[in-house]
């Protein structure tokens, strides 16, 4: 869909730049006919018919902090530009309702999936487009995923008011809305699949399924906070919701790594240790400034991916092969 001035305004366009700007410059460029910013720059194949490939994903696939991402590694091993869609806070529904991309992606020699993160789905809990600002169904307020799921798994407050003491009336609160808390994660999930088995099936060119995190599929979820219910990134995608989606690629790469990880950050102006704020990026993630990159894949991680893509022989027939 292209989308209008109106359009615009309402989709969360995380750019990480005006946060990132002191560590790396992401050259921000808006996609013709999309409506929505890219990190750049845009390779000129992509634009009038060349050859080249793409990678749709989340942050991990933008690269925050990390000057050259997997895509363009990938791009100079097998001397193929890359188109990098990564988008911040992005699920398979994001890029299911971006009808404007789909003209990019099958122009493509192929396209790199990642496997993104589950809470960036609609559900019963609240709506979101498949970005991780989500709007709750009940009452149409605006917050991050994180925080939805913890104020589900807090509980009614009508328990928090029992005149108990507050670890037994957090513990009574919880263990009163986990059923609750269990159906929402079950539906989110059948949707997830849904979604990205959709997205698979929009793409005419062959596809690479990237599993990427510093964790394997399989992790031990629970239900008193939503760190426990989350695991790391991908959130709450598990091998259960993966197995859908293998028969339907051309190759799956899983690439579990944490090498380089935590990142200090340097500013690029002057080469000493700096701070970057997330409330730059977004308000709501408004928090102590980070000397650190704790969360997103370190340059080294982004090494790693290209690794296992040259070391998996379905990536590499799908990599090498020409139309």
């Amino acid at each position: 869909m292209n989308l209008d001035k109106q359009a615009k305004q309402d989709i969360h366009l995380s750019g990480y730049q005006a946060r990132d700007y002191d560590v790396v410059d992401y050259h921000m460029t808006e996609l013709p006919g999309t409506g929505l910013q890219f990190r750049g720059p845009v390779p000129e194949a992509a634009l009038s018919g060349g050859d080249f490939f793409a990678c749709i994903g989340a942050a991990q696939t933008f690269g925050c902090f990390c000057e050259e991402p997997y895509p363009d590694l990938i791009g100079r091993e097998i001397g193929l530009p890359a188109l990098n869609l990564g988008y911040g806070g992005a699920g398979p529904e994001f890029f299911l309702k971006q009808d404007s991309l789909l003209p990019y992606l099958n122009r493509a020699r192929f396209v790199i999936l990642q496997v993104m993160s589950a809470r960036s789905q609609s559900n019963q809990l609240y709506d979101c487009d498949g970005l991780e600002y989500v709007r709750l169904r009940q009452d149409g307020r605006h917050m991050g995923a994180a925080a939805a799921f913890t104020e589900l798994l807090c509980g009614p407050m009508t328990i928090h008011n029992l005149p108990l003491p507050f670890r037994v009336r957090r513990k009574l609160a919880n263990l009163k809305v986990r059923p609750r808390a269990r159906a929402i994660v079950s539906d989110l999930r059948e949707a997830w699949i849904r979604s990205s088995l959709e997205l698979i099936e929009r793409i005419e060119v062959p596809v690479i399924l990237l599993w990427y995190s510093k964790r394997a599929p399989a992790y031990h979820e629970g239900y008193a906070t939503h760190s426990q219910l989350f695991g790391e990134f991908p959130h709450m995608v598990t091998p259960q919701m993966l197995a859908p989606l293998k028969p339907n690629v051309a190759a799956y790469v899983e690439v579990v790594t944490s090498v380089g990880s935590p990142q200090p950050l340097f500013s690029r102006f002057t080469g000493k240790p700096t701070t970057v704020n997330p409330a730059n990026d977004r308000s709501d993630l408004a928090v102590k400034p980070w000397s650190e990159n704790l969360y997103y894949p370190s340059p080294e991680m982004h090494h790693d991916v290209v690794s296992s893509l040259l070391n998996t022989p379905e990536a590499i027939a799908v990599m090498r092969n020409k139309p």
